[in-house]
Parts: structure tokens; C-alpha cells; sequence
């Protein structure tokens, strides 16, 4: 996606080590045009799977998660990483390493807004490592959903999310597809 890739370059940074900086407009400060942008995209790649719930995992891709959903006519249920006393005592909880917070994180979904028969379209802001977006996967199985698809915002190849993904055996698709981060610099695939 065009529009995304022009954003990256325009206003993210390479800070080195993979890490890719895009808290101004997409993460921290979200551009709700640019979100609309993303939304729009998604939910014309995924309208034909079947879904009807997005998930996704707090906080961070509830943004581009929301924006899909309401182009699709769907809920959104996003995981959250601390159980509020609101939450029931019984839900649907896993573990995954975050490479941006260096440490494991809990995801955790309360069995009132994911259920069995769901059909889920995973979005979030970043396919690297794939844990989180597979931690999102063991979720909807534990409710007996079925995952449909997923998206990401922007997918660094080098990091091999996808190759982790591939036993999910869904569309996966992703806006901004980042191939090299050598040097400072952001190369894209073609």
C-alpha cells in the first residue's frame, strides 16, 4: 500500500536491530485518516472469507483492528494484556515474547466476545517474529473459532513471522512488506 510505505519512510526510523519506529502516526499518535486508509484496504482483502469478529491484541493494532472492523460491519475484540475485575474468572489466556517490550506478554480474552463458531480476522500492527499474532491464533482455537485470515500493517520478512504462521494455513496479508533494515535504511518488497 502505497500511502503506508510513503508514511513509513516520510516519518518512521530505523532505530537499528529490526526495530522499526512508527509511534508517531501509527502506534502512540494514530492517523485516523491513514488508519481509515489501512481499514478500507483490509476489509477489501478479507471481505470474502466469512468472518465475523476481528481480533487483535491491546493496544497497539486495536487502531488499524477498529478501522477494519468497521469497514467489514463486524465487532472487534481485542486481547488485553492485564485481566480487569470486570473479566470473568474463566477466559481464554496464552503467553508471547514481545521483541519491542523484551519480555513475555499475557494475552487474555474474556468467553463472552469469542466464542465457538466465530470466524476471526486477526489484524495487527506488526507480522516480525509472529509470536503475538500466534498467540492471537491459540486464542480463537481455545474458543473454538476458526481464523479466517490475517493482517498486518507492516510484515518485516527478515524477522520470519510468516514461516511461523504457516501452519495456520489462512490468507495472510500485510500493507507494507519491509525486506531490509541494514544500514538505516527501509527497503520494501516490490
Amino acid at each position: 500500500m502505497e500511502l503506508l510505505q510513503q508514511r513509513i519512510l516520510t516519518n518512521g526510523r530505523n532505530l537499528g536491530d529490526g526495530i522499526l519506529k512508527v509511534d508517531g502516526f501509527i502506534n502512540h499518535q494514530v492517523d485516523p485518516a491513514l488508519m481509515d486508509a489501512c481499514g478500507k484496504e483490509f476489509a477489501r482483502r478479507f471481505q470474502q472469507v466469512g468472518a465475523t469478529k476481528v481480533l487483535t491484541a491491546e493496544i497497539s493494532g486495536i487502531a488499524p483492528a477498529l478501522l477494519t472492523a468497521l469497514h467489514l460491519n463486524l465487532p472487534i475484540v481485542y486481547a488485553r494484556k492485564t485481566k480487569p475485575i470486570t473479566m470473568p474468572d474463566q477466559v481464554f489466556l496464552t503467553l508471547a515474547p514481545s521483541h519491542t517490550k523484551g519480555h513475555t506478554i499475557e494475552l487474555i480474552v474474556s468467553p463472552e466476545f469469542l466464542v465457538e463458531g466465530d470466524k476471526v480476522v486477526i489484524i495487527d500492527d506488526f507480522l516480525a517474529t509472529g509470536q503475538t499474532i500466534l498467540g492471537l491464533v491459540r486464542l480463537a482455537q481455545a474458543a473454538g473459532a476458526k481464523v479466517v485470515g490475517i493482517g498486518a500493517l507492516i510484515e518485516k520478512t527478515f524477522d520470519g513471522g510468516r514461516a511461523l504462521l504457516k501452519s495456520v494455513e489462512v490468507p495472510i496479508e500485510a500493507l507494507a512488506v519491509i525486506t531490509d533494515m541494514q544500514d538505516g535504511k527501509i527497503i520494501f518488497a516490490p
